[in-house]
């Protein structure tokens, strides 16, 4: 038997935000993951703030570590499993990265020896404070740190698709050496799978770590292009799942669904519900999914200026800890035993190349075809075009048919291309 899909929440508190470290009560905290527990969840993923956690390159605070260490033994006593984001980094559109990397002390955050020194310092202590909790599921990296690597960001630290390898490896081993044995991953945006220039690359997600990560935002172009309750907008997670399967070099490596949420006014709250439900079930069709976990567990206080609009209301609870349809929905969908999905045998074939993901991205001919397949019936994954020929590889993945985009889209006259 397969284990279980687990099924969890992004914890953003609902008192502070994560500024709440800076004012930490436990009492609150406490009440938070009560009504988190209430819904039938397993698992939460929580968020130290870099700056507030490492202040100076050698001095992480033994009281934050304490209250991260708090945190954690008030979800196990509600029966909740935790995985710590490190590198904090960035969330909600805002930045967190100390001041011992940034202006008069500006040093890249991917290759400057001192600071990675300094990252995995920071990594391997919460790792280790956390090593014996039974309910300590592992490190994630830091929330899409890839955004800091190239642009959009207004400021990037410019790295290589090497440079990137190397310090996600070295990463990884040092929450490996605070607590063995444990899940510890990285995470990126879907830049990784979409943008040609972003050197953390779909082969660094699909091949480091113990599990790969996607993170599935429609409002990327989906949502805009195709709408709320389109094909591609309600299998967007489902297909990025499939999508990391390209690269990976297990058949049956497990994918996590770490991040996706129902972003307004995209998807308008009074069709949050039904859009949760639809990715939801649709996630749940790919083999080998460890995990949803919804971004995020509380809407954000009206009282914190200066978010974007979305993100004040993605919360599965408002911020008095109320639930919403939506997480009645994933509630329901926790509470249900999901039978082992089939085997996905027909695969899309995309190109191994990095420079040319933008093929994958929304409104490239990878993604076109790909819910061309979807809308058509067909239950598609996908393989790279340098193992398309390669049976024994397709036989381990259970793959019994290859097509490429120009099988699948329509020509300008109609039909299909040959």
């Amino acid at each position: 038997m397969p284990p279980a899909v687990r099924f969890g929440v992004n914890y953003t508190p609902s008192e502070g935000w994560f500024h709440h470290w800076l004012d930490f009560d436990l009492d609150s905290v406490r009440a938070d993951l009560d009504a988190i527990a209430a819904l039938g969840l397993d698992h939460i993923r929580v968020f130290p703030l870099w700056p507030y956690f490492q202040p100076n390159r050698t001095l992480i605070r033994p009281r934050a570590v304490d209250q991260l260490v708090a945190l954690a033994d008030a979800a196990a006593e509600r029966g909740l499993d935790v995985n710590v984001d490190g590198l904090q980094g960035h969330l909600s559109s805002f930045d967190f990265l100390p001041a011992w990397t940034r202006t008069w002390h500006r040093r890249n955050l991917f290759t400057a020896e001192d600071v990675v020194d300094g990252q995995a310092a920071y990594l391997r202590t919460l790792a280790a404070a956390l090593a014996d909790r039974p309910n300590f599921l592992g490190m994630t990296l830091g929330n899409e740190i890839n955004q800091f690597a190239a642009g959009p960001h207004p400021d990037p630290d410019r790295i290589t698709a090497d440079e990137a390898e190397r310090w996600l490896v070295r990463l990884l081993a040092a929450c490996a050496e605070g607590a063995p044995g444990r899940t510890h991953l990285h995470a990126s945006y879907d830049a990784a799978w979409y943008q040609e220039d972003q050197p953390f690359t779909p082969a660094h997600s699909a091949r480091l770590g113990a599990v790969t990560a996607v993170h599935s935002w429609v409002f990327n172009g989906t949502a805009q292009r195709h709408g709320r309750d389109s094909v591609p907008a309600e299998h967007h997670a489902a297909y990025l799942v499939e999508l990391s399967k390209a690269w990976a070099e297990e058949p049956d490596r497990p994918v996590w669904l770490q991040e996706v949420g129902a972003p307004a006014p995209l998807v308008p709250a009074e069709h949050a519900a039904a859009f949760t439900e639809a990715t939801v079930g649709n996630a749940l069709d790919c083999p080998d999914l460890w995990g949803i976990t919804w971004w995020c567990s509380h809407d954000v206080s009206r009282g914190l200026a200066d978010f974007p609009e979305l993100e004040y209301t993605l919360g599965l609870l408002t911020n008095d800890r109320r639930p919403k349809d939506l997480a009645r929905v994933l509630a329901a969908s926790a509470r249900e035993a999901h039978p082992a999905p089939d085997v996905r045998g027909t695969a899309l074939v995309v190109p191994a190349d990095p420079a040319r993901r933008p093929r994958c991205a929304p409104g490239g001919p990878v993604f076109d075809a790909f819910f061309r397949l979807v809308a058509d019936g067909v239950r598609p994954t996908t393989v790279l075009d340098t193992r398309a020929d390669d049976k024994e590889h397709l036989a381990a993945r259970g793959i019994t048919e290859t097509v490429t985009p120009d099988q699948v889209l329509p020509t300008p006259h109609g039909g299909t291309r040959s």
